[in-house]
């Protein structure tokens, strides 16, 4: 037995989104958001009933509790709360409210994300890139923190910012799906940026004790990621506005020599970034100035980490590639991300040495499996859930033991959700069959796999709480084994 395995009040929780369990969206007479065009006109499957939550929080509610789960973290939608241009839906955040409570009957604190992806249809796809769009976010985040901070202390203000951008105006995995759009695609990190400042004081100045982040997907090119965090942190590092850039400049070259380039596709991917994604873009300079005169010293209270594969080309490949239940094209699927147990604790180091002073939560960290037309794929790899998390965790525990200041983990995801335009990747620790049961699907007490990923999560949490390292099995899988695999991309972080 080992005591202290994780430190005093550290926060153990799963993760969902409003739109991917909520159910109710883009059909006749529903909350209509900014996917109901790809919906309606087949480019993404519909949403449908996902799992009810939002009419049925319940069952989901229960198992989070049932893990051992200290936290639940879940998004309000702005589509819900306001279904017309100024015309706010009392009853939806009176509902949403409900949900809240009933997390805290549960033991469960509740995390809650302002803006998780999605807008309202009536803002246009582009919205975005208005420069208003800040400030119009702004006002929406106040209704909703009026409606639930006197229950609510940890906030995410905007989700994954660099991922919204990237993949809506370069990717074009998002709506309005536009390919190679570099410029805007920065246009909307900037705005993204500066309506998280925004939604920061509004929080703060409704609960002056609550505790806010914005959590960035982690990679491996530094003005996607690091430079975004940095420049909130700017000022409290004690940076004069007219260094900013300069700092960043310096601070990239740090980053570089921590985290040299994988490859030329890396090389290229980078390059690119410097010269886009620039501190002196239009809206990125907007939303630093709106840093440097905001009330508040410093406008990021801790450091929100989301990790799956940081490496930015790893996320390329040639198409064609053998790929669980069939063949792959030049982007990897989630199914075949690369689990890497050691670089996860070396980011965590990284982080913490990057943000001097604050506290990281991993917001976000989980594995994909895939199922398409109601059948299950093994990965490729031979990971599984059980054993991700094992590895995982016990990667988190030695950062935590020596020093990383992680102050929460939230595991993505409680459930098999809609993952962005189809239900085939699936994350859940709990799966769903969405071929049988009442309302078109049921819950299975094992992940989509058939692995008791439930009870591995439990037996974890339990284990870890109680100070038996015992629980830190490898489930099958030997992490350095694993992560010798790709040592060749392996940096500090």
């Amino acid at each position: 037995m080992v005591a202290n395995l994780l430190p005093p009040g550290f926060r153990v929780g799963v993760a969902t989104a409003g739109f991917q369990v909520e159910g109710g969206f883009n059909g006749p007479g529903e909350p209509a958001n900014n996917w109901e065009v790809w919906e309606l006109t087949g480019r993404a499957e519909p949403s449908g009933a996902a799992v009810r939550f939002f009419e049925d929080p319940e069952p989901l509610l229960d198992r989070a509790a049932g893990l051992g789960c200290d936290s639940f973290r879940l998004s309000v939608e702005w589509a819900r709360v306001e279904r017309r241009d100024g015309h706010v839906d009392a009853a939806a955040l009176e509902r949403y409210r409900e949900i809240v409570d009933a997390c805290l009957a549960r033991g469960l604190e509740p995390l809650v994300t302002v803006h998780h992806f999605t807008h309202p249809a009536w803002l246009g796809a582009e919205h975005w890139l208005h420069p208003d769009a800040p400030a119009r976010f702004r006002r929406y985040a106040e209704r909703v923190v009026e409606a639930l901070a006197p229950a609510v202390r940890l906030w995410v203000t905007v989700n994954e910012v660099n991922v919204l951008a990237l993949q809506s105006w370069f990717f074009g995995a998002f709506p309005p799906g536009r390919v190679g759009a570099a410029a805007d695609a920065a246009t909307a990190l900037g705005n993204l940026l500066h309506a998280h400042v925004l939604a920061y004081e509004a929080i703060h100045e409704a609960r002056p004790d609550a505790v806010v982040t914005t959590n960035n997907a982690g990679v491996t090119v530094y003005e996607l990621d690091q430079m975004l965090t940095d420049l909130l942190l700017a000022r409290r590092a004690g940076v004069a506005r007219q260094r900013v850039s300069a700092w960043c400049e310096g601070r990239r070259a740090v980053h570089d020599r921590a985290v040299p380039p994988a490859g030329p596709v890396e090389r290229g991917l980078r390059a690119l970034a410097r010269r886009v994604v620039r501190p002196d873009t239009p809206a990125l300079v907007r939303a630093v100035d709106a840093a440097y005169a905001s009330p508040c010293e410093c406008t990021l209270d801790v450091v929100g980490v989301d990790h799956y594969d940081p490496v930015a080309s790893r996320h390329l490949q040639l198409p064609g590639r053998r790929t669980a239940g069939g063949r792959s094209g030049v982007v990897r699927p989630l199914w075949d991300e690369i689990p890497d147990p050691a670089r996860f604790g070396r980011w965590l180091a990284g982080v913490a040495r990057d943000a001097p002073g604050r506290p990281v939560w991993v917001v976000e960290n989980g594995l994909c499996t895939r199922v398409r037309a109601g059948r299950s794929y093994a990965r490729s790899d031979g990971w599984t859930r059980p054993a991700y998390l094992r590895t995982h965790l016990a990667a988190l525990v030695r950062a935590v033991g020596s020093g990383v200041p992680v102050e929460g983990y939230w595991h993505w995801s409680i459930v098999d959700n809609y993952e962005w335009g189809s239900y085939e990747p699936r994350f859940g620790v709990f799966g769903i069959d969405r071929h049988h049961g009442p309302g078109g699907f049921r819950w299975l007490e094992t992940d989509a796999a058939g692995h008791d990923a439930p009870g591995a999560f439990r037996q974890l949490v339990a284990g870890l709480r109680a100070g038996d390292a015992s629980v830190l099995g490898s489930g099958g899988v030997d992490p350095l084994k694993a992560s010798t695999a790709c040592a060749e991309t392996l940096g500090e972080r």
